[in-house]
């Protein structure tokens, strides 16, 4: 499978000033676009991660210092496969150069931006950037600004002198005095021409500068690595074995539960066949998932693999560090998803909802593609790290000032779930350079794998505020009209549009989560019993046992 370079995914940024308290999420938008390539066959597209569920690249890179400035300060992270993205409302022509001009790439879209308040902010953004390891060059972008203000100012100027001639012109005059306001309009509008195109292009280059700015951070999330993650919950505690533990590419060969083997002949290493009991177990974990999900006021949704490059992008996947990938399709802009807060984030696209309709839950079952290249070792073993895998994904709109207080119930859920299975977890509250550009806040369950002998990520769940609401253009219309005296109601009187909050969640990847049964709840005879919880979702099963083979 041919790799080959294309240019980095950029990210969008917006802000509101954050209250004192912070408690209500401050609201950025983020925004990107990708620059078009031809593609081989099955391509890579990157896919940046919002959990630690996504593992590492190959260890052949390609640079990233020549595509985009969001990378100029970092080591060479992956080879990268993008797609041209469109958007009607913005769609433009691709700019032609003469020779020795530089051609500054379009955006395909375009979402909110504050740049105003990044201006007046310096000091907190500026902060926020380094505390998230980010590459955004935030001088860089305020002196973008003010060069287009004052260019903009310029436009203006030159639009007005136009417009005063265009209305002497209306009047009767001497040929000679036509001819001379005829010669002036001319002036003015080639030099209007020029300016407009000057601006044009320098707004685009501000935009993909401050694409890079990550959204702001919660003000309790930690500071500094991974490492510097706080335990925020730990239920349970490891189970104690009078035997020798095995993993579970032990068990599933005893139990002929799944052959990588085969799967490696037909599709590639990371691929995998489930056999027996396990395509029951994973039956059986994604109907008992959506069962208890649906009990919480959750829509179920079973959704497409296949979406637009576009709303990959708008959804806020673009490339950060040592990120993984995703499959692209040759001849267009799609692209198989690595999770269904895509397709899901796509649904309510350019719309806007009704406040009584808000909270808007759903929980949505699907397959996922992830390349998952370049990992090795113990950690990788099996199906813990795979390229294509089942899972179940909780996803919320809601209004701005419930954001935190859903997260809450997303978490809430997650442990439930696992409690439920009886495994031993803690929940973390992630620190600032875990978090990917959308996450206001995220929180990890990790739980015991005793075969493998860690703690393993088995969910994530995100509060990415306004982030992705931006970029899909999805608002909604407080109840509440503006004040009048007038007793009808028009248009004018109407509450101004707000973006939504969004949040996602994992309630089951399935592979990870059958790591964790088979390993917990095996017995000394090798046979690993079914917790009660999924035994109806079973056809009863209470036991996997060795078969006779």
């Amino acid at each position: 499978m041919k790799i080959i370079e294309a240019r980095a995914a950029i990210r969008y940024f917006h802000t509101f000033p954050p209250s004192k308290s912070f408690r209500r999420a401050p609201t950025m938008g983020f925004h990107s676009s990708l620059s078009a390539t031809s593609l081989q066959t099955l391509k890579l597209a990157a896919f940046p991660t919002t959990s630690r569920l996504i593992f590492r690249l190959p260890t052949k890179t390609a640079s990233l210092n020549s595509l985009h400035p969001c990378f100029r300060n970092r080591k060479p992270p992956c080879p990268l496969l993008v797609r041209a993205l469109s958007f009607s409302a913005v769609q433009v022509d691709p700019p032609t150069a003469t020779a020795g001009e530089e051609i500054v790439g379009k955006p395909q879209w375009k979402a909110s931006i504050d740049f105003k308040w990044i201006r007046d902010n310096k000091d907190l953004v500026a902060a926020n950037i380094e505390n998230r390891k980010s590459g955004a060059n935030l001088e860089l972008v305020l002196q973008l600004y003010d060069k287009m203000l004052n260019l903009q100012k310029e436009v203006e100027r030159l639009r007005a002198e136009r417009n005063m001639v265009a209305n002497k012109m209306k009047g009767k005059l001497e040929p000679s005095e036509r001819q001379k306001l005829i010669e002036e309009g001319k002036n003015l509008k080639e030099g209007l021409v020029s300016l407009e195109e000057n601006l044009l292009k320098l707004t685009d280059q501000l935009q993909q500068e401050a694409q890079c700015i990550p959204n702001i951070t919660h003000p309790d999330v930690p500071i500094g690595g991974e490492d510097c993650s706080i335990i925020r919950k730990t239920v349970g505690s490891p189970r104690e074995f009078g035997f020798s533990v095995k993993d579970h590419l032990e068990l599933g060969k005893q139990l002929n539960l799944f052959d990588f083997d085969a799967a490696a002949e037909v599709s590639g290493s990371k691929f995998y066949y489930l056999k027996n009991a396990a395509v029951t177990l994973e039956m059986g974990l994604i109907s008992w998932t959506l069962s208890e999900v649906m009990k919480r006021g959750f829509t179920p949704v079973i959704t497409p693999e296949i979406v637009r490059s576009s709303v990959v992008e708008k959804c806020g996947f673009q490339p950060r560090g040592e990120n993984t990938q995703v499959y692209s399709i040759e001849g267009s802009d799609q692209c198989l998803i690595g999770t269904a807060e895509i397709p899901v984030g796509g649904i309510h696209m350019d719309s806007i909802l009704a406040e009584s309709s808000l909270p808007l839950k759903y929980v949505a079952y699907s397959h996922c593609f992830r390349t998952e290249a370049g990992a090795a070792g113990a950690a990788t073993r099996g199906l813990y790290r795979v390229h294509q895998f089942s899972k179940v994904e909780m996803f919320i709109l809601c209004r701005p000032e419930d954001s935190e207080s859903y997260l809450e119930e997303l978490i809430s859920i997650e442990e439930d779930l696992f409690t439920s299975l009886g495994l031993h977890f803690k929940t973390l509250d992630m620190a600032s350079g875990d978090l990917g550009a959308p996450a206001y806040r995220k929180f990890d369950v990790e739980a015991w794998m005793p075969g493998l002998g860690r703690y393993g990520e088995i969910s994530s769940a995100s509060n990415c505020t306004d982030y992705q609401s931006r970029r899909l253009g999805i608002r909604y219309r407080p109840q509440e009209s503006i004040p009048t005296t007038s007793k009808k109601k028009s248009k004018g009187n109407l509450a101004p549009t707000q973006f939504v909050h969004t949040l996602n969640a994992t309630a089951c990847a399935v592979p990870r989560m059958i790591v964790c049964l088979l390993e917990n709840y095996q017995q000394e005879d090798g046979s690993v019993i079914i917790p009660e919880s999924l035994r109806p979702f079973m056809g009863g099963l209470e036991i996997i046992a060795p078969t006779s083979t």
